[in-house]
């Protein structure tokens, strides 16, 4: 099976995606792995990720002691930090990158922060695996819609991190790099909906940059469907981009409000920020190819590129200005996650001292 007896590192592992990501894991639905280490550098989110992990297993036992023979192992560490990733890769046979500076306005006021994370410490993974473990199978690159015809700092890194992946399918050959890129995760840590629902919480008003700003939605499990997708079946240097609706911003502000008398405030758009988000452009469109609930982006270097044969590519970007849903079908989508997403907000307030 895909994962039976793989040691798996997950970078950034204590985040929204990588509590779902290792959750699905220990699931065993893809096998039983043999070590999941998740590697961070914040040692108060690893604590209450352990928390967590002894209440799924309805252990009582003492956290903290024997944290390396167990299945599900926390590193402390920071990607940014050559030697770091050197020990944590040591061993392991999948990576899966979700540590990430993500958030657009940081990123314009500290930019080589965000290189050092977005950029650098994907160059360090791959140096890593060059240099001392060539036996890693899979690197799984995260990434994201703001790297696709990007205009903020955000987005810029991640689209190099993008190629740092996929140029390293041909001087690391013995491991496979690909990526996933997808959009706004539904309640996920910094985005608008938890934002939307503390306003509403204090009565108002709900801040909006813009009426017409767009944003792809997609649910966390589908953002891990998506890994696991790809894991599965891409190859080398091949990115995988989920089918996903997109909503107006300012709809999802009055779904969430309903009823209640509050205002909605239109602040003007973010340093960096797009009106629309893209997760193909119309550059990419021609070696892109549909792969039923998933577009697949083909690499553009020539030593990597593999013809579709029976595929069609597209023939325009996909962005979310092209699929917008409905106030209705907005409301409906957020109804159909609402359990999750209340779960979600519940858990990051419990975080809160």
């Amino acid at each position: 099976m895909l994962l039976e007896d793989k040691v798996i590192v997950i970078t950034g592992g204590t985040g929204s995606l990588g509590k779902v990501l290792t959750r699905r894991i220990l699931s065993n639905e893809f096998g039983c792995p043999k070590k999941i280490i998740i590697f961070s550098r914040d040692e108060a989110k690893q604590h209450f990720m352990r928390i967590e992990y002894e209440k799924f297993r309805n252990a009582t036992d003492e956290i903290i002691y024997r944290n390396f023979e167990r299945l599900l192992e926390f590193r402390i560490g920071d990607i940014r930090d050559y030697h770091s990733v050197c020990s944590v890769l040591k061993g392991a046979d999948m990576v899966i990158n979700a540590a990430a500076l993500k958030q657009v306005p940081s990123c314009e006021y500290f930019t080589y922060e965000a290189v050092r994370t977005n950029i650098i410490g994907a160059e360090n993974i791959v140096l890593a695996i060059r240099e001392n473990n060539p036996n890693v199978e899979t690197v799984v690159g995260v990434s994201t819609d703001k790297a696709c015809k990007p205009v903020n700092v955000m987005g810029l890194s991640k689209a190099l991190q993008e190629r740092i992946f996929i140029s390293a399918n041909i001087t690391v050959p013995a491991t496979r790099f690909i990526c996933v890129r997808y959009g706004n995760v539904l309640a996920s840590r910094g985005s608008v909906i938890p934002l939307f629902r503390e306003q509403i919480l204090r009565g108002g008003p709900v801040t909006v940059t813009t009426n017409e700003m767009t944003r792809f939605l997609l649910p966390l499990e589908r953002a891990v469907e998506t890994i696991f997708a790809a894991l599965k079946t891409a190859n080398p240097g091949e990115i995988y981009i989920p089918k996903v609706p997109a909503a107006r911003i300012a709809d999802v502000a009055r779904a969430l409000i309903g009823n209640r008398k509050i205002e909605i405030v239109f602040t003007g758009i973010r340093p960096g920020e797009k009106v629309h988000e893209i997760l193909v452009s119309e550059e990419e469109a021609w070696r892109t190819f549909d792969r039923g609930e998933y577009y697949i982006i083909t690499s553009m270097l020539p030593e990597l590129a593999k013809k579709e044969s029976g595929w069609q590519a597209l023939n325009k970007e996909y962005s979310s200005a092209n699929s917008l849903m409905t106030f209705q079908e907005t409301k409906q989508l957020l109804k159909r996650h609402r359990l999750m997403i209340n779960q979600k907000l519940q858990a990051e307030r419990e975080l809160l001292p």
